[in-house]
């Protein structure tokens, strides 16, 4: 193992014992906690995320998955995702700091970012983080005044006008502009290597990906045409992350698998790399919150009497983390959370209107029309598909403090992690090939592994 995840650092999970079971003793110890102040706290799985880096490799093993950091900044992601050998995709230079603190290498970082501010361009430049990317003029003069030597990838725009987050409408240029960037790029020598793309968060449309490669091929001829050394495509990310998408992750690496055999065969001499978040940990997160206050509201409706010949009545509950926080997604995503009860309600349990609020403001609502049994104060909820964009953005968002995670992985998926035999460093300079790398062949129906290969440097 290369030493970035120790047992220390998670809960050994036996054969028998789930992440459901350690959530039901953590809720139950911070219920008799003496303390008083009870907050939110996660359980992160992170088998999940092994298996889920495993299945990928199986699917696109042509493709070296690189983490975005904005999506979950956690270290035990970190230090997992490191172990497997992934790179990581940074946006600013705190993500920079945060990554090659645990050690990982600046020849594994990409600063996908194409706006960046010069201080922290001078940063990369400083700490060896050589591939930055760009869509504009403005940003090469700045990184040839702040960092000449770096290797830049020129981010395209895509159609990206079915996708829940559309980032072609702030990021990547045109078809059009390309050209003209290749060839102030070429005047201020500064040197183009590649080219990447994003088809926006939560894209319905395989197909998307396959015209964005073939977008991507265009941009490569012009490259060469005026002696750019053009050998990084980057796919970017925008792959589901849960069961049950719109769109599955294999139906997307199929069509993706067929558009590289067509436009960047085999043998080309070009890297594909992708940029992945939501994939990795949407799943693997889960959180509990508790019920902080409650109140019934009457409902105006005469004539209309519960089964118990009581007045009809909606419940308002009161969570101690919101929608500023880590219940972002209803404001992103549009995405209303379920939560599932700790305690499972009888059949003659009476169900009532009921909504989940935050402690912030009127529209720190979490989900409303949800049909409940009477909860009470001091009750658990639960809440699955929580791994993305949930940790460490409550204080950017004004939420509250961060939440504790409580980090797990089954003893099957730990034997996997250490049996890899990973490669040596290579040289910065050189270019970073897929090398292979053994996971354990008895264990890969338990596992969903294919023959699995791991990134070595970028350049």
């Amino acid at each position: 193992m290369a030493g970035y995840l120790s047992e220390s650092d998670f809960v050994m999970v036996e054969e028998g014992f789930s992440t459901k079971d350690l959530l039901e003793e953590l809720t139950l110890g911070a219920s008799q906690a003496t303390t008083g102040e009870v907050a939110a706290f996660f359980v992160a799985d992170l088998g999940a995320v092994v298996r889920k880096h495993f299945c990928f490799l199986k699917c696109l093993p042509r493709v070296r998955p690189f983490y975005a950091v904005k999506c979950n900044s956690s270290l035990g992601v970190l230090k997992v995702l490191a172990e497997l050998g992934l790179g990581f995709s940074c946006a600013n230079k705190a993500e920079m700091e945060l990554v090659q603190r645990i050690g990982v290498p600046a020849s594994k970082i990409i600063y996908a970012n194409p706006c960046k501010q010069i201080a922290q361009i001078k940063y990369a430049a400083k700490h060896g983080v050589r591939l930055l990317s760009f869509d504009n003029e403005m940003e090469l003069a700045k990184v040839v005044k702040s960092h000449p030597s770096a290797k830049m990838v020129l981010c395209i725009a895509t159609d990206d006008s079915h996708s829940l987050s559309r980032l072609s409408l702030k990021f990547g240029a045109s078809l059009k502009s390309c050209r003209h960037l290749l060839e102030n790029a070429k005047k201020s020598h500064l040197e183009v290597v590649g080219v990447s793309f994003h088809v926006g968060s939560g894209c319905p449309d395989p197909q998307a990906y396959a015209q964005s490669i073939a977008d991507a091929r265009l941009v490569f001829e012009m490259g060469a045409e005026l002696g750019h050394t053009m050998h990084i495509l980057d796919l970017g990310g925008g792959f589901p992350g849960i069961e049950g998408a719109k769109v599955r992750f294999e139906e997307i690496a199929s069509v993706i698998n067929s558009a590289l055999d067509l436009y960047f065969p085999e043998g080309c001499g070009v890297d594909i790399l992708a940029e992945l978040g939501r994939y990795y940990v949407t799943s693997a997160f889960t959180v509990a919150v508790s019920i902080i206050a409650k109140k019934e509201v009457l409902l105006d409706q005469p004539g209309r009497e519960e089964e118990n010949g009581s007045a009809p009545k909606t419940i308002v509950y009161h969570l101690d983390d919101g929608v500023y926080g880590i219940f972002n997604s209803v404001l992103f995503d549009n995405i209303c959370p379920t939560p599932i009860l700790q305690k499972k309600p009888s059949t003659e349990q009476p169900l009532y209107s009921s909504s989940l609020w935050g402690p912030a403001d009127v529209r720190d609502c979490v989900a409303e029309g949800l049909w409940l049994p009477q909860l009470h104060v001091g009750d658990w909820l639960v809440f699955d598909n929580m791994g993305a964009y949930t940790v460490g953005t409550g204080s950017l968002l004004g939420g509250t403090q961060a939440c504790r995670i409580t980090y797990a992985m089954s003893r099957v998926a730990w034997e996997a992690l250490r049996r890899q035999l990973l490669p040596a460093e290579q040289d910065e300079d050189a270019e970073g090939m897929c090398k292979p790398l053994s996971c354990g062949w008895e264990i890969t129906d338990t596992l969903c592994v294919g023959p699995v290969f791991t990134p070595a440097s970028i350049m």
